[in-house]
């Protein structure tokens, strides 16, 4: 199934496309809107027509495994309450009676820019607390960063420790090089241009706003990693087993483990 109304290309041909439907070129076009709203326009829309999935959905068996492809803009998954109604249709008993699992995907690229990989993890664990459905995060495309970062390092995002902004390469380069205390970064952090948006990236403010970030996903201590190499064949299965297991798609199933050594070649 394709939910989200901006794809335009597919990799697999869906059964469902709610394109069918709606879709967000359509509503940008008549109703004015930019990209963010006319999405939730949709997803409004989507909503006030749901005999568009039962009628496609009702037969289904059990027996079927039903992959929803879901659009990534972060509105819908942080303050906006459509996809929890959504998700509390499609699993409500008596009627659709779906057994999901949330599967949240973030590039492992992210691991690059520190900053930017808690920016992401947050966004998972917002997502986790929307949803309040069982729910796996994954480092997708493994592939790219192997020889990026470091095994004992890549261990430390699995399980997001705050720690990697104060051990962030980049961040003890620039110390080093500009010898400045926290005092001078706090002056010249207050003295700074508010239009100079490079020199607010880099300040101490922006900075302290990371370090809040990182603590308050440590502290509610929700979000952990699988790794996801799309082109390992064992790594799908294990990522398979993970959400058979959510949604106790075979009973009996353990999620299969990677080895040590399977672990050692995907980092």
């Amino acid at each position: 199934m394709n939910l989200d109304p901006a794809a335009e290309t597919f990799e697999h041909t869906p059964d469902l496309d709610i394109k069918d439907l709606i879709s967000l070129e359509d509503v940008m076009e008549e109703m004015g809107l930019g990209p963010n709203g006319g999405l939730i326009y949709c997803f409004e829309f989507l909503m006030e027509n749901l005999d568009f999935l039962t009628d496609a959905l009702d037969s289904l068996t059990e027996e079927y495994l039903i992959i929803i492809d879901m659009p990534g803009q972060i509105e819908l998954y942080t303050h906006v309450p459509i996809l929890p109604a959504l998700v509390r249709f499609l699993t409500r008993s008596g009627s659709l009676d779906i057994r999901m699992c949330a599967a949240y995907l973030l590039e492992a690229t992210f691991v690059v820019d520190r900053a930017k990989f808690f920016s992401g993890t947050l966004s998972a664990m917002s997502a986790m607390i929307m949803l309040e459905v069982p729910h796996i995060n994954i480092l997708s495309k493994m592939d790219l960063v192997k020889d990026q970062v470091k095994k004992k390092d890549m261990k430390r995002f699995i399980n997001p420790d705050s720690g990697l902004l104060e051990d962030d390469p980049t961040e003890v380069a620039r110390r080093a090089a500009e010898g400045k205390n926290a005092l001078q970064e706090q002056e010249e952090d207050e003295a700074a241009d508010l239009q100079d948006k490079d020199a607010l990236m880099r300040g101490a403010s922006f900075r302290r706003l990371n370090k809040a970030v990182a603590d308050l996903i440590e502290s509610f201590s929700m979000v952990s990693y699988l790794k996801l190499d799309a082109s390992d064949e064992e790594s799908v299965g294990a990522i398979l087993s993970y959400i058979d297991d959510c949604i106790q798609f075979h009973e009996a199933q353990e999620p299969r483990e990677l080895k040590d050594e399977e672990i050692d070649d995907m980092e």
